[in-house]
């Protein structure tokens, strides 16, 4: 008896399939572009009501499940779904990117192929300054002058790093040594295959304000201009309750309460349990749990008890 099966047609994206193999430019040289994907919004509701079977016929909406899903941190339906990129990045910047383990990757190798003849370059108005408060961060810019000076050396840097690396080349090193003193401003190329979930999660950490200039406008891009496209449903549901939302401690939950109260010496007395008021020469030290809450009070719209 022959067997009969059930005809099941590829999920398609018709705003995704526009821009399929179109490189989005970033930085100097650098770009994104989707190869391949697989899923959709669909594809999320689909794995979700196999998941949870009847409870969801109360939900009628596809936009009303994936913001439920989202809001209870369900993630295995954005599992269901799947992106290929092809990715051209500095190789400082892709080491932060490779960080992120949950991905499929393959990378350009310049043991076998000749280096990519790129360096990102900086600007001079774009020389950024230490943060004095956080170790790993920035804050504000060098004079231009001094920007113009440096990014001059850059470019006598890069072009003979560029220079010894050829030379050694044609003297017949092997490129998997040539190669060793390349700058990492030296772009790579790579394919990274991932899931929307771990994508969201990729996307929550380097589209932050804190996180590094460089990979946060990938990071845009991806989102803004792909995976806005590709999941729309999900996107909306992942800005609202991940990107634009704020979570709250308990303790910051008992001072809001007190604030709302007007009952400052209470809110005082919680801060204070918590080590947040802190004072040398009478002043706060530092505390950057102290500053995280007061960046949200500000979004509330509350005025700090201390």
């Amino acid at each position: 008896m022959e067997e009969v099966f059930e005809k099941i047609e590829k999920v398609t994206v018709p705003a995704l399939d526009e821009i399929l193999g179109k490189k989005f430019p970033v930085l100097d040289d650098g770009f994104v572009r989707v190869i391949d994907y697989m899923g959709s919004d669909e594809s999320i509701v689909q794995a979700a009501r196999v998941s949870y079977g009847k409870g969801t016929k109360k939900i009628s909406e596809d936009r009303g499940l994936i913001r439920y899903l989202m809001r209870n941190k369900h993630t295995t339906p954005f599992e269901m779904c799947e992106i290929k990129f092809h990715l051209r990045v500095p190789m400082d910047t892709w080491r932060q990117w490779i960080r992120h383990r949950t991905a499929n990757v393959n990378e350009y190798s310049t043991r076998y192929s000749i280096a990519i003849d790129a360096a990102q370059k900086t600007e001079p108005n774009q020389w950024r300054l230490q943060s004095k408060d956080n170790k790993q961060g920035s804050d504000g810019y060098l004079d231009l002058k001094i920007g113009e000076k440096l990014s001059k050396r850059e470019e006598e840097l890069q072009n003979f790093a560029r220079e010894v690396y050829q030379e050694r080349l044609e003297l017949g090193v092997a490129r998997e040594q040539a190669r060793k003193d390349l700058p990492l401003s030296t772009y790579t190329e790579a394919y990274w295959k991932i899931d929307l979930h771990n994508l969201l999660h990729f996307l929550a950490l380097r589209m932050d304000t804190h996180a590094q200039y460089e990979i946060r406008s990938y990071a845009k891009v991806i989102g803004y201009e792909i995976v806005a496209r590709w999941c729309p449903l999900a996107w909306e549901a992942f800005l609202d309750y991940q990107m634009n939302s704020i979570t709250l401690s308990a303790n910051e939950i008992k001072i809001i309460n007190a604030l709302v109260k007007n009952n400052f010496e209470e809110a005082l007395k919680i801060a204070e349990n918590l080590g947040w008021l802190n004072k040398i020469d009478n002043r706060l030290t530092k505390n950057r749990e102290r500053n995280e809450f007061e960046e949200k009070l500000n979004l509330l719209g509350l005025d700090k008890p201390w």
